[in-house]
């Protein structure tokens, strides 16, 4: 009869093998040590060569055929604006900015309220110092998507970043005409205080607490005069709140 091994991988006696030596072994192999040999052998396995493009015209032979992929992409499915960000990104990691450029905007033909199209667009005008370009693409989308807390935030950054207070102050203020969430209040009240714009911080306050009028809010304002050391403002502004809101700011 033949040798039946068995699950455990033992004979027909389920007995384990005997092992001769039980003392430790002279080198002791860590678990460390296992996984560093792993990734070794894992990073010795050959990769494929990537394609290199050897000429001007091999290069323009690879772009031509790359486009016609992406062309008919896009042509069988309109509506798939991951297909056109990929087609974008491409002609960008080939340096067409004006061929990106055009391609974003075909995409915003077709989903004029793409949140990410609008972000993806106006990153590649930055990257490339057109300014004035990324202005008008923030300020078409808060125009069209007013709503969308991000492209305040990322306009009013931009101008920050470029120096340019007085802007940056007028696209907040056109902001906090659309009543938004008390986290936009906050951060126009922040970027007074670092140019130590207090009446203008006041104004926000105002603003603020008639849209917001929460007692958080109120006590939000008196932090803010208290820290001034206004104790006359700080006292006229818990009167305020407490004809506004009677018990419930008591509470």
């Amino acid at each position: 009869m033949s040798d039946v091994t068995k699950p455990g991988g033992y004979g027909q006696s389920s007995c384990p093998p005997k092992i001769k030596n039980k003392s430790a072994a002279a080198v002791q192999i860590t678990a460390e040590q296992l996984i560093r040999e792993a990734y070794e052998r894992q990073g010795s396995v050959q990769k494929a060569p990537r394609q290199k493009v050897l000429d001007g015209e091999e290069l323009s032979d690879y772009q031509m055929r790359r486009r016609r992929e992406f062309e008919e992409g896009v042509r069988k499915n309109r509506s798939n604006i991951a297909e056109w960000l990929r087609y974008a990104s491409w002609e960008e990691s080939q340096n067409e900015v004006k061929r990106a450029r055009s391609i974003y905007e075909r995409a915003l033909d077709i989903d004029s309220r793409n949140q990410t199209v609008y972000i993806k667009y106006a990153e590649l005008e930055m990257k490339n110092k057109n300014t004035n370009s990324a202005r008008n693409l923030y300020d078409r989308a808060v125009t069209i998507l007013p709503r969308v807390s991000q492209f305040w935030y990322r306009y009013t950054y931009m101008e920050e970043l470029l120096g340019n207070v007085d802007g940056a102050r007028e696209i907040f203020n056109r902001w906090m005409q659309w009543e938004p969430e008390e986290e936009a209040w906050s951060a126009f009240i922040k970027f007074e205080r670092r140019y130590n714009e207090t009446d203008n911080a006041r104004a926000v306050f105002e603003r603020f607490v008639f849209v917001h009028p929460e007692s958080k809010t109120w006590l939000s304002w008196a932090k803010f005069e208290e820290d001034l050391g206004e104790s006359d403002r700080v006292r006229d502004i818990f009167g305020r709140a407490i004809d506004r809101l009677g018990e419930a700011f008591m509470d």
